[in-house]
């Protein structure tokens, strides 16, 4: 399937909207999660791709993205990952932020196609990594970013791991947002900031999700 078939399937099922922690962003969000659910898992499942995970504003990404436009100090002049990126809200708001670059990596090769025509809509342009986020070099940013990446168990004890690694590297900052997820290993995490993230009910427990950024601790 090509770029172009992508861009016109999230055209066609998702809406430029803000989040609601995020005023200043516009993404191509699903306006009815289990609509475009629906929609997808037919159209997905034949070209056998995964689901639309990109297509809504998950809690974490929300806190993390607000925490850095509310501290453009953390990425101003630096070189950003925004780690399992999605639709690349947390890469959006570090370049809006000031960051001097910001790669987006994602499995999904609709994220991919998501990220480029969400920063086109915010008027930035991240960098789009199409694969496995742990096979970067960590050396080549000087803040990592990850938000909602604790979901799956055996993803999130890989991810844990690498970037507990990118922490040791001298100067260098990994921010981490999520609402509470079961696998969220909280060894050497250092709580930043909290945020009451609203939420559709189809997508979280509640209306309200709290949602808290950590930061990873350096082993040193």
């Amino acid at each position: 399937m090509t770029p172009e078939a992508r861009a016109a399937f999230i055209r066609a099922h998702a809406n430029l909207a803000s989040p609601p922690l995020l005023p200043e962003i516009r993404l191509y969000m699903a306006t009815e999660a289990t609509e475009l659910w629906e929609a997808s898992e037919s159209f997905l499942e034949e070209k056998g791709l995964p689901p639309p995970f990109w297509a809504f504003a998950w809690a974490g990404g929300q806190a993390l993205a607000r925490y850095v436009l509310d501290a453009p100090e953390t990425v101003a002049g630096k070189r950003i990952l925004d780690f399992g990126a999605g639709g690349g809200l947390v890469a959006i708001a570090a370049l809006l932020a000031g960051a001097k670059s910001a790669h987006a990596a994602d499995l999904d090769p609709f994220a991919g196609v998501a990220t480029g025509l969400n920063g086109a809509a915010n008027g930035v342009r991240p960098e789009v990594f199409f694969g496995d986020a742990t096979t970067l070099d960590a050396s080549a940013f000087d803040v990592i970013l990850a938000a909602d990446v604790c979901y799956d168990k055996g993803q999130s004890s890989r991810s844990a791991e690498w970037l507990r690694r990118a922490a040791d590297a001298s100067g260098r900052t990994v921010l981490i947002g999520d609402p509470g997820r079961t696998y969220l290993e909280t060894e050497r995490l250092i709580r930043a900031a909290d945020y009451d993230v609203p939420t559709p009910v189809a997508l979280e427990a509640g209306p309200l999700t709290p949602a808290r950024v950590w930061r990873v601790a350096n082993s040193g």
